[in-house]
């Protein structure tokens, strides 16, 4: 099972400094979360992100776990070349009741990450192994990418934004779940939206969508 998630706001510990630890800085930085890199040394990358403020750096050699209980994560990443360290702040974590992963032992982390295909941070799509082999993955992803910017156009895109915009205000003024999901299906599938947002005319698309919502009965 693929789970996405919600790290807004959350604790995130990083245990090392190099390109693999760069790598999880990538791919958790934009969920406004608050990340701590724990390491004796970090590479450019994560350098500059320490200096913009846009991470924290604990300058330091890991000798132990005590940081765990020290800063109260709600997820650890450890990316470290010390197998026999990995192994006991996953252990640590793990009787903390923590969600850990660990960058050369996927069996025994709390999740494994997928290579993720991205449109705009609107869409994406997860090429999984389940820890079985990362480097196919990342093979696969890039054979599937080229396909799918082939599919998934900009025109779906601009949907899920008016989509997004439309559930918030119809959880507003249409009463019932049921009744909320048949209005989306109609303004998904209404030709004059679908028009406009061809046409490039997203602003009269979402007044479309509005109207529809408005009127809906």
């Amino acid at each position: 099972m693929i789970v996405d998630l919600n790290l807004q706001s959350k604790k995130i510990i990083i245990v090392g400094g190099g390109n693999e630890a760069q790598k999880r800085i990538n791919s958790i930085i934009k969920q406004e979360c608050d990340i701590i890199v724990i390491s004796e040394s970090i590479n450019s990358q994560i350098n500059r992100l320490a200096k913009s403020k846009k991470i924290k750096l604990i300058k330091q050699k890991i000798t132990d776990t005590k940081f765990i209980s020290k800063l109260k994560p709600n997820l650890i990443i450890t990316t470290t070349d010390d197998r026999k360290m990995n192994q006991k702040i996953i252990k640590d974590a793990k009787k903390k009741g923590i969600i850990v992963y660990s960058s050369d032992n996927p069996e025994d982390s709390d999740f494994s990450n997928p290579a993720i295909i991205n449109f705009e941070n609107i869409i994406q799509i997860a090429i999984f192994t389940g820890g079985r082999s990362p480097a196919m993955s990342k093979k696969i992803k890039d054979k599937s990418e080229k396909l799918f910017k082939k599919i998934i156009t900009k025109g779906d895109i601009a949907q899920i934004k008016i989509q997004k915009r439309a559930r918030e205000l119809a959880k507003e003024i249409i009463p019932t779940q049921e009744q909320r999901r048949e209005c989306l299906r109609s303004i998904i599938s209404d030709n004059e939206i679908e028009q406009l947002i061809k046409d490039g005319q997203i602003k009269k698309a979402e007044k479309r969508s509005n109207m529809i919502l408005r009127n809906w009965k």
